[in-house]
Parts: structure tokens; sequence; C-alpha cells
């Protein structure tokens, strides 16, 4: 399944909504998981995501010079391992749709002594960037709670360089084996945790629900395609919970 609206109606969780109210939704989650956001990953993947991010960055290859966009990029993992590989000749931007998200991100990239990441708040669907921009743009966990996925890939298209490659860490479906323990994971544990620890628990369990709806492996694929994405693929990470999808700009 995906989010992608159909008659000005989309997915929010499992609840249907019109499509120009999910970002505003979103955004209330988000504006109130932010500061407990680090510590419930830690919690929901069991510190796995950590790996997860580390295979991201691997596969990213960033290189002196590069210029990188960080998409849904939040707390800033990501946007500080490249702004310590792009050097002084290169760029790092660290965008998100949510300032308190944003704000978490700038205080860790400070406090960690990085202070030439450009901070954005952006709207994946209309990038404020020239065309031929960026030769990597990574969105981790992000593109589930974005309304018209295709319309966002098109724009991710447009502003990466010829040559340029897109990466797609997100939750996907796990195998058969898997599955069961997953769904009770997610949706009895996952709850729970984010009542404990954040009081926060409709906000995690729309989190376990925008997993569910999510298009599945091949899906995203195929949207990538569609999107005019080339050499496009993923790999599975931990029997498919999680899925790093790729594709280029040629």
């Amino acid at each position: 399944m995906t989010t992608d609206s159909t008659d000005n109606k989309t997915h929010f969780g499992y609840e249907t909504v019109d499509a120009d109210r999910k970002a505003d939704k979103v955004r209330g989650v988000f504006d109130s998981v932010a500061g407990n956001y680090d510590l419930m990953n830690d919690l929901m993947s069991g510190g796995i995501h950590r790996l997860w991010k580390k295979q991201t960055i691997d596969k990213a290859a960033v290189r002196n010079g590069h210029r990188v966009l960080d998409l849904a990029g939040g707390t800033g993992d990501l946007a500080m391992a490249f702004a310590r590989q792009v050097g002084t000749d290169g760029q790092v931007v660290l965008a998100d749709i949510n300032a308190a998200m944003l704000e978490q991100g700038r205080e860790r990239l400070l406090n960690a002594g990085i202070i030439d990441v450009e901070i954005a708040q952006v709207d994946a669907e209309a990038l404020p960037f020239a065309d031929n921009t960026f030769d990597l743009i990574t969105i981790a966990f992000g593109l589930r709670n974005v309304t018209r996925k295709e319309v966002a890939l098109q724009s991710m298209l447009r502003t990466l360089k010829p040559g340029g490659r897109l990466l797609v860490l997100e939750f996907s479906k796990p195998n058969d084996l898997l599955k069961p323990a997953y769904d009770l994971f997610s949706f009895s544990v996952l709850p729970f945790l984010g009542r404990v620890v954040a009081d926060d628990e409709a906000s995690y369990r729309y989190l376990a629900e925008s997993i569910r709806m999510h298009p599945d492996q091949e899906t995203l694929k195929g949207m990538m395609e569609n999107a005019g994405f080339e050499r496009c693929g993923y790999d599975n990470l931990t029997g498919g919970i999680a899925a790093l999808h790729y594709g280029y700009k040629l």
C-alpha cells in the first residue's frame, strides 16, 4: 500500500484524511516526538537503526567536494557523517519540513563542533534548489510521511546532478519469518514505549501504522523508476524490516 493521494484523499496511518491536511498532521507528530526522537529510535529498533544508517553512509561513498542533501534529516545523524567527508570544498544541507526536528539537528551538530552544515526547512515535494545541484540526496525514515511521494521523487531527481544518486532508507516489508514478531512489537510494544517514555502513545501508534501503509520494496523501486531514476535497486536490511533503495540520474 502507499500513502500517496487519490481523489484528494490520503492515508495518515490507517486514517483516511484530506491530502492537504496530512502535512500538518505529520508536523504535529514530529513536534511531539522531537525531544525524544533519538531515544525512541533506539527503543524502536533495539539500536539497529544505527547499523542501517552506517550502511547508508557506506553506500553513499561521499567524497571530498561533494554536495549532499540530507532530506528529512531530523536530528542530523547522516548530515554529521557527510559533513566530515565532503571537506571544505563540499557542502551538506540538512533539510526537514519540521522546525522542531531541525532545531534538534542544529543543536547536535553544534555540540559535535560542526558549524558548516546548512540548515533548511523545506517541503520534499517542492525543493527550493536549482536543477542539477547535488551529487547525492538521502532521505532516511522520511519518505513514508510525504503525501505525494511521486512528486517528491521527481523534485529530488530534478535537483540531482547528472550521475547523481538518491538513497532512500525506510522501514519496509519483513520476511514471513519475522513478520509475526514484528507486528506484535509494532502494535503492542511500540505504543507502550511511546506512552511510558514520551507520554505520547498516539504518535508512536501512527509511526507503526505509517510503516504498514508505506510501499513495499518492489513498489517503491517501481515508483523511483516511474519518476525517472535509472539503475534502481534495493538492499534488504535485517530481513526486510528496513530497505535501502537507490537510483541514479543519468
